[in-house]
């Protein structure tokens, strides 16, 4: 038998955690999640793992619920742009929601936050499906889910677009000429779709990845494209995304023995349900062997992790699953490049726009 397939793997930063009353037993204080040090020190927890990368979700309307859940956020791609200059490994895939949001502005956001982390960005883009969005802005009427998933598409390959209308020589710096940049390495983008009409090129030079990681949910029918693939449902899934790296969400409590962990799971559910999805419930040591076997079973290439409190099941996934499947030989000892596109084997991005 071959050696382990090696697994990719994300991890979820969401507030206190996936569960909504993670807040009421974690350690950490609920003013502490309007602060960048929170996710900054979850960001390194991660980073020591050798995780390939964080998502932080975000949506244009406070969370659903009551007085019983947390309500409020940072924004996402602000709050990683602030961590990543202190941070050194870890991939930064902020969500964004493309609904409202003009590609422009998310192409230049995103390649910002490539540059402030050296070329460690992605971005997780989600459409927005809800009428408090559509009241906060009031220039338009709900879209349907299918136009909303084929606008989110049409973004994606915009932002795409806008990255590549700087060539990667295209600062020349010519101090003897006066010359900063060689124009005939800038290129209007001239782009007319369905939703958008854009012209270029980009305020933003090509940002250091070529083309940041571009994730997607793959509940959409149009999340072809995208370089990562989030499923919940894994059944068939492969098929459905034959060239994505393709994740599958899985949420996490975590004890050292099942006990423990089944005891921590039904603390929290006697405050509210387990969110809807695949969750593990047990010991760090038992997921280690069911991640290679449901990954290999199913064709994916690894998972996007929803610790159910932070710290806790974040810190002891770290501590001792990680290690678990690096002496199995699923999991990378170290980060061998220095991008989130080398995290990801993605490999480097061509430019669309420069000649051959």
């Amino acid at each position: 038998m071959g050696s382990a397939q090696q697994l990719h793997l994300g991890v979820a930063l969401d507030g206190a955690g996936h569960h909504p009353a993670a807040w009421r037993v974690s350690d950490v204080r609920p003013s502490a999640l309007f602060t960048a040090a929170h996710y900054l020190a979850h960001a390194k927890l991660a980073e020591a793992a050798s995780l390939d990368f964080v998502t932080l979700d975000d949506t244009l309307a406070l969370q659903p619920g009551g007085d019983e859940v947390v309500r409020g956020r940072l924004d996402a791609l602000l709050t990683f742009a602030a961590i990543a200059p202190v941070t050194s490994g870890i991939g930064l895939v902020p969500t964004v929601t493309t609904t409202h949001t003009e590609p422009f502005h998310i192409s230049t956001a995103v390649a910002s936050l490539d540059f402030a982390s050296r070329g460690r960005a992605g971005v997780l883009a989600v459409p927005s499906r809800t009428e408090a969005e559509v009241a906060h802005f009031g220039r338009r009427t709900l879209p349907s889910e299918v136009d909303a998933e084929a606008e989110n598409a049409e973004v994606v390959d915009v932002i795409a677009r806008l990255w590549d209308s700087w060539e990667d020589g295209a600062i020349i710096r010519d101090e003897p000429t006066g010359r900063f940049i060689d124009r005939e390495k800038l290129h209007y983008v001239d782009f007319e779709g369905r939703f958008f009409s854009i012209k270029g090129p980009s305020i933003t030079p090509r940002p250091p990845q070529g083309h940041p990681v571009v994730a997607v949910y793959g509940d959409s029918p149009y999340a072809h494209g995208a370089d990562v693939v989030l499923v919940d449902e894994i059944r068939g899934a492969r098929e459905r995304f034959p060239d994505a790296k393709l994740l599958a969400g899985l949420s996490i409590v975590l004890a050292e023995t099942e006990q423990a962990a089944n005891d921590r799971r039904r603390a929290l559910e006697a405050f509210a349900p387990f969110p809807p999805g695949p969750s593990f419930t047990g010991t760090p040591a038992d997921l280690a062997t069911e991640l290679p076997r449901i990954a290999a079973s199913n064709s994916l290439d690894g998972f996007h992790l929803r610790p159910a409190v932070l710290p806790d099941d974040l810190a002891l996934f770290a501590a001792e699953t990680v290690p678990a499947l690096q002496a199995a030989g699923a999991f990378r000892q170290a980060y061998a490049g220095a991008t989130l596109r080398d995290h990801l084997g993605l490999g480097v991005a061509a430019n669309q726009y420069a000649e051959a």
